[in-house]
């Protein structure tokens, strides 16, 4: 697996990072940067959700559609959400049209709409592991799953959010900047 890798404009960054013209700019002002607010946690968690078995560009190229369809991942909005949504939901070309990933969304927003304000945030934000981890040299460094993504998983499936498996929230930690995967020649770190 290789480092960093140079970028139009000759900076070094990750290797996926400029594999795509849509992962630059995701790449170098999203990806790792801490995100906070229940809603916004809420949307990092979905899309990670539907990215699974897929590829992030996929999700990435869909994302406004994916805000579009589902109330811009505010959580009340979206736990309002009936049957006649989820169905409108699965004819909807804008996002991936899987039953069991729009249920899981659906579902989701309803547990979390009973929720205290920042009690989502701070759940996830728990398991952020301690600061001073070595930076990675390669993406052969970078883990699927860590003890942290693990435990967090535990925790929010115990809570009753559906389909966050260990390394869906890994990579929500990685997204939401709990972890900071970006390598260590990599101009983002």
């Amino acid at each position: 697996m290789s480092g960093a890798v140079p970028g139009p404009d000759g900076r070094l960054r990750c290797p996926w990072g400029v594999s795509a013209e849509d992962y630059l700019a995701y790449h170098d002002e999203e990806w790792g940067r801490p995100v906070h607010g229940d809603d916004a946690l809420y949307e990092r968690l979905c899309l990670e959700a539907f990215q699974s078995g897929l590829s992030w560009i996929t999700i990435l190229r869909r994302r406004e559609g994916f805000r579009s369809a589902f109330a811009g991942f505010r959580i009340a909005a979206v736990a309002e959400y009936d049957a006649t949504d989820a169905a409108r939901l699965l004819e909807d070309p804008g996002i991936i049209r899987n039953r069991a990933k729009i249920e899981a969304t659906l579902a989701n927003a309803k547990v979390l709409a009973g929720w205290a304000p920042g009690e989502l945030d701070a759940l996830i934000w728990s398991y952020a592991p301690e600061a001073g981890r070595p930076a990675p040299a390669s993406l052969a460094e970078v883990p699927a799953v860590t003890e942290e993504s693990t435990a967090l998983s535990k925790a929010l499936k115990k809570a009753g959010i559906r389909f966050v498996g260990p390394t869906t929230a890994y990579a929500l930690m990685q997204a939401c900047g709990l972890v900071n995967d970006h390598l260590e020649d990599c101009a983002a770190r």
